[in-house]
């Protein structure tokens, strides 16, 4: 299938004869006169790579970069800008904005048609979809790694296996590593003055955490421990950096990775001040189940001590003990060690909502 270019310019000729080259080169081609129209073409028909001038009426390049930037659905379309001007401010304007590439006028053919495919070659590479262990993530290492922005990459990324207990890090510590998690369950959570521990997050294969802290730049805001024996990657903090500002197609990539484990922190605290213990231990258990099932699984069930189960809920163990006892005698869960199978898993739901 040919790929698709949108062609910003706001001389006419130009614009002709930029878009009968791309034509002979098999690419389809859209066409705007100016970085407003530009722009709403780039949103709804959603080009491979955009080709867009500076210096423009109405909107100029720069806008037109910010704007799609900002937007999701356009932010990883590789662009090109295309300038009269050769001095060295506009181009540094225009990287550090996020442009892909960038062309001085006169510019030939072949000087054009390899920037684009070099920029689309670029673009499919970090298309694919990445396993959610280690192999995945080593390949899109390796795959980013071979662009040469990125090609500095640490190869003395280190796996390390934390028992459970084991802490990853601590409340006020200075962050060093960005955590993977290829198996195992990692919980965050947060201390008060009298050493009461509340848990904020849950984490499980194939997800990161670590980072939140490292892109504000203090001290970690909670503490990280493995609530099993568990195996981790921890990725330095260079490149983590390198991956998120130095290639936008990457950092695209990098980002969707991230973002995959993203919980809602405030509707979790606004359940904690507002519902009963048993509404919380419910809703819990629920999280639990959904966060950590398997698809072979034949009953629902979740593995988890009393002490961690009380510290997700944010009460007291014993608490969380009475509740669960309260459960098994409704028939609604039965419990063997720290394994509860929810034997009605629609009358926890009730009790949730």
């Amino acid at each position: 299938m040919n790929k698709t270019i949108l062609l910003i310019e706001d001389n006419l000729e130009m614009r002709e004869n930029t878009a009968e080259i791309l034509e002979l080169a098999k690419y389809k081609v859209l066409t705007a006169a100016n970085g407003k129209e530009g722009v709403k073409i780039a949103q709804t028909k959603k080009p491979d790579i955009i080709i867009c001038d500076i210096m423009m009426p109405v909107l100029d390049g720069y806008g037109v970069l910010h704007i799609l930037s900002n937007d999701m659905a356009t932010a990883s379309i590789p662009f090109i800008f295309l300038t009269a001007k050769a001095e060295q401010m506009d181009y540094r304007k225009g990287m550090g904005l996020g442009a892909d590439d960038y062309l001085t006028k006169p510019f030939d053919d072949t000087e054009l048609l390899n920037a684009i495919e070099v920029r689309l070659r670029k673009s499919e590479i970090l298309k694919g979809e990445y396993a959610k262990n280690t192999e995945g993530l080593n390949e899109f290492f390796l795959e980013a790694s071979g662009l040469m922005e990125l090609n500095n990459l640490s190869e003395s990324r280190q796996s390390k296996r934390y028992k459970k207990k084991d802490e990853l890090y601590h409340e006020d510590g200075l962050p060093k590593f960005v955590y993977f998690i290829n198996k195992g369950k990692i919980k965050t959570f947060k201390s008060n003055a009298e050493g009461k521990e509340f848990t904020i997050g849950l984490y499980k294969e194939g997800e990161f955490l670590g980072y939140t802290s490292m892109l504000e730049g203090g001290n970690y805001t909670e503490s990280a421990e493995a609530m099993e024996d568990s195996d981790l990657v921890l990725i330095p903090k260079q490149d983590f950096f390198t991956l998120l500002f130095n290639n936008r197609d990457v950092a695209h990539k990098f980002i969707k990775l991230l973002s995959n484990n993203l919980i809602d922190k405030e509707d979790r605290l606004l359940k904690l001040a507002y519902d009963s213990v048993r509404k919380r231990v419910a809703e819990s258990l629920i999280m639990l189940h959904e966060k950590y099932k398997t698809e072979d699984e034949t009953n629902p069930h979740v593995i988890v001590s009393r002490d961690d189960l009380a510290n997700l809920v944010g009460t007291a163990t014993e608490s969380v003990i009475r509740t669960l006892s309260d459960f098994k005698d409704e028939n609604i869960i039965q419990i063997k060690g720290s394994n509860i199978t929810i034997l009605n898993y629609e009358k926890l739901v009730k009790m949730r909502n």
